[in-house]
């Protein structure tokens, strides 16, 4: 028979006077109606200590609630990152870069930091060391037309992943792999259309811009967004499910920098504007 156990992040708790309750990944909690099953051997399954082989029908009842509701891993192990999508090419600012690299290294990786760019670079370039992705993460803005060429690469088979910095906010901009999905020019496109200050933010981010002392990223800060892409770029490299909430190749997160507090906004691609129709004669 199977061997079962809980979901990393699902816990079994016995509450005085109420029985067992299971808290979720998500932090909920919910009462478990065990009826006549035994919950000494149920919490043994629980825990991967047994097999369903001495399990009652009332006991495989219970169990076969936990599985529906997802939070019985059967026998799963984490999955590793493949070798066809170990290599990953960083191009930016190393207080992001170097980070992410060690992040990515840890989850089993291959990252390759390049030195900084400012001005738009050509595909083939972005191609030359054949990267399964491609990060690029900056400390400030992003100039006009420096991400153009970079929104190709998921033509080319080649994940596409970005993050940049606006004073005390940051932006991580979801994984752009394959045709359909969310591109640096479509984030840009959105949050005009989505402020009444368009024009201002298009001034903003053309430049040029007039500060006093510079809003700098604490090792925290840098710690966060790294985290964030490196957690990104493992799902999509292992296919693992994203979390509850907005899936992560439909969404934008902005990052208060001096509360390190994530929010999450739904984002979708800009569809391509028709063409005018011509007028007869």
């Amino acid at each position: 028979m199977s061997r079962s156990r809980l979901v990393p992040g699902a816990e079994v708790v016995a509450v005085p006077g109420r029985g067992l309750a299971v808290r979720t990944p998500e932090g909920e909690f919910l009462s478990i109606r065990t009826g006549d099953a035994d919950e000494q051997l149920l919490l043994s399954l629980l825990t991967g200590g047994g097999t369903t082989a001495r399990a009652d029908t009332e006991l495989r009842r219970v169990i076969r609630g936990f599985e529906q509701a997802g939070f019985l891993a059967q026998g799963t192990r984490p999955a590793e990152w493949p070798a066809d999508r170990r290599h990953i090419r960083l191009i930016g600012d190393p207080v992001l870069t170097e980070p992410l690299a060690a992040h990515l290294t840890a989850l089993g990786a291959d990252p390759a930091m390049t030195t900084p760019r400012t001005s738009p670079v050509d595909v083939d370039d972005l191609l030359a060391t054949a990267p399964a992705a491609v990060v690029w993460c900056l400390d400030g803005p992003v100039p006009d037309g420096l991400w153009d060429v970079a929104d190709r690469l998921p033509e080319h088979g080649v994940a596409w992943l970005r993050c940049h910095r606006e004073g005390w906010q940051a932006y991580v901009e979801p994984v752009a792999a394959g045709p359909g999905d969310v591109t640096s020019a479509h984030i840009r496109s959105r949050r005009l259309a989505a402020t009444p200050a368009y024009r201002e933010l298009a001034a903003y981010w053309s430049g040029p811009r007039t500060s006093g002392a510079p809003a700098r990223l604490t090792v925290p800060a840098a710690t966060l967004l790294a985290a964030l892409l490196a957690d990104d770029l493992s799902r999509w490299a292992t296919g693992a499910p994203d979390p509850a909430g907005l899936p992560a190749r439909r969404r934008l997160r902005r990052v208060d920098l001096r509360t390190l507090t994530v929010t999450e906004h739904p984002v979708l691609p800009v569809p391509d504007v028709a063409p005018t129709p011509k007028k007869d004669g």
